[in-house]
């Protein structure tokens, strides 16, 4: 794939630049210096914010470059999960979505300084239906340490997969990257071409 710019991902997170290289792009990881606050707004909205304050409020490495933010929550009865606590904050997520049907909502923001500069930012949700889990069967999951720094206390690409009944929507969104709409934003804003290439 062939890009126009300098692209850096205002994360640590692993699953994001996994996706990311998956799609073909090269990039860099870069600090956001945003310090996450207690801000209740429904789900769309607050991982708009979230990936708006990480993007915006990150170290900017180059003059001309690309800044990429992303947040991921997943929704269930009006209730945001996020990252959990502890085990036993784990355990009560999990608990809630056994057997349930949640949503997985994730911000990306879009922040182009020096050249062609501008700010976008676009949200994706993806429905997400889990078995009904054993209270044996969460904890055996929690023992793996996965739950421990993703939303709702899962992730799908892991051993957890094997709970998951069926998805509607991006499985990409659900692991914190919508591949297909970022792919289509970056297009659309000929950051990247679809021709591949170095």
């Amino acid at each position: 794939m062939i890009q126009n710019c300098s692209i850096y991902l205002a994360s640590r997170s692993p699953r994001r630049s996994e996706i990311l290289t998956k799609m073909g792009l090269v990039f860099k990881i870069t600090e956001s210096l945003y310090k996450e606050e207690k801000i209740i707004l429904p789900p769309e909205e607050l991982v708009g914010y979230l990936s708006m304050k990480k993007a915006t409020e990150a170290v900017i490495p180059e003059e001309d470059c690309l800044i990429i933010g992303a947040d991921t929550v997943v929704s269930f009865q009006d209730r945001i999960l996020g990252k959990p606590e502890n085990e036993e904050d784990a355990f009560q997520m999990l608990r809630l979505l056994s057997g349930n049907t949640s949503y997985v909502y994730t911000g990306v923001y879009l922040y182009k300084v020096g050249k062609n500069s501008f700010s976008e930012g676009f949200v994706t949700k993806t429905e997400v239906c889990i078995d009904e889990l054993s209270d044996e069967e969460i904890l055996s999951y929690i023992k793996t340490g996965e739950p421990t720094d993703k939303a709702g206390a899962y992730g799908i690409q892991g051993v957890f997969g094997r709970h998951i009944k069926g998805i509607s929507g991006d499985y990409y969104n659900v692991m914190g990257l919508p591949m297909n709409d970022l792919y289509r934003k970056l297009s659309e804003r000929n950051i990247i071409s679809h021709e591949f290439g170095t």
